[in-house]
């Protein structure tokens, strides 16, 4: 891995010096071959951000600010998105199962795995019905106190506490709260892990590029094995890249590398206008982050399955 991690490295800043003498693209490739121009990149941005609003636009480090896009639309952002379970989890899964979206790629194409987490959060949802809390009892200290002393029962009136407080009575309720975890039965503790995602328009390669960054249950980043943990392992540290974000100062992130975008939106362009329809530019982002959580399975930001195209 530290080797493939030098050889990312090389090419990433290789692309990064290329990127200075590639032209912005300004006229629209999008149905020939599956790029997109800033203008539309900001338009199929504007439409999700309409669509999910859990996305929004970010303008970033304004010294890392890109003049091809407008100050205040640099790339989109989702936060605390969760992740209930690991990739290894999921290895139950059956070839028939899977749905190939580019079947004639040199590389096997991309398997879409992501229907399957919608089972999978029905059977967690059961398992965090099934958990119980073994806490203390409620306790309650009441002195003895002469009978003449306490509300009579057929007054069936409340008690008036401050007055119950003068007699020197004490009510003692355990912090249901604070209880401690390691009281909860079962194995199958959710240990929900949380992402934030980021969409940045990559110049080189005319597409969106996704980036990632991982946190614990506790808001701790993750570490780059941690975070493979949640990636499909046929694309961890292949696909997937450790890379300095674009537009904000900081430690490198997880970066979904670009150069097959516009091969499988071109692909999914023609097979929908197979069928007798046309895929609009402003549905780029709908459809890409589709496709993308073939390799993020777990991590639940799709907020669009009952969208048809």
């Amino acid at each position: 891995m530290a080797m493939q991690n030098v050889f990312n490295n090389v090419k990433s800043t290789a692309f990064g010096v290329a990127e200075r003498f590639v032209p912005i693209l300004k006229e629209s490739k999008f149905q020939e071959t599956g790029v997109i121009t800033p203008e539309e990149f900001v338009l199929a941005g504007d439409h999700l951000v309409h669509h999910c609003p859990t996305w929004q636009w970010s303008g970033g480090d304004e010294s890392k600010s890109k003049a091809y896009l407008p100050k205040d639309k640099q790339f989109l952002v989702t936060k605390n998105v969760p992740c209930y379970k690991r990739v290894k989890q999921m290895d139950t899964h059956t070839d028939s199962q899977e749905k190939v979206i580019d079947e004639d790629d040199k590389d096997g194409g991309w398997v879409d795995t992501h229907h399957f987490v919608d089972t999978e959060k029905q059977e967690l949802a059961e398992q965090v019905a099934e958990m119980t809390l073994e806490s203390s009892p409620v306790t309650v200290n009441i002195p003895k106190v002469p009978d003449e002393d306490l509300p009579a029962e057929e007054d069936e009136e409340a008690w008036n506490m401050d007055e119950f407080e003068s007699q020197g009575l004490t009510v003692e309720v355990e912090d249901v709260a604070a209880v401690d975890m390691s009281q909860v039965k079962g194995s199958d503790i959710v240990q929900t892990r949380t992402y934030d995602l980021n969409i940045t328009y990559d110049k080189f390669y005319q597409t969106p590029r996704l980036w990632l960054t991982g946190y614990d249950e506790a808001r701790r980043a993750l570490s780059v094995e941690l975070m493979y943990e949640d990636f499909s392992q046929d694309h961890a540290n292949k696909t997937i890249t450790m890379e300095p974000f674009p537009h904000i100062p900081g430690p490198p992130m997880a970066s979904v590398h670009p150069c097959r975008h516009a091969a499988v939106m071109k692909k999914i362009i023609e097979t929908v206008a197979e069928g007798g329809s046309a895929l609009g530019v402003h549905m780029y982002l709908l459809i890409f982050l589709k496709f993308v959580q073939a390799i993020i399975p777990t991590i639940e930001y799709d907020f669009t399955r009952n969208f048809t195209m």
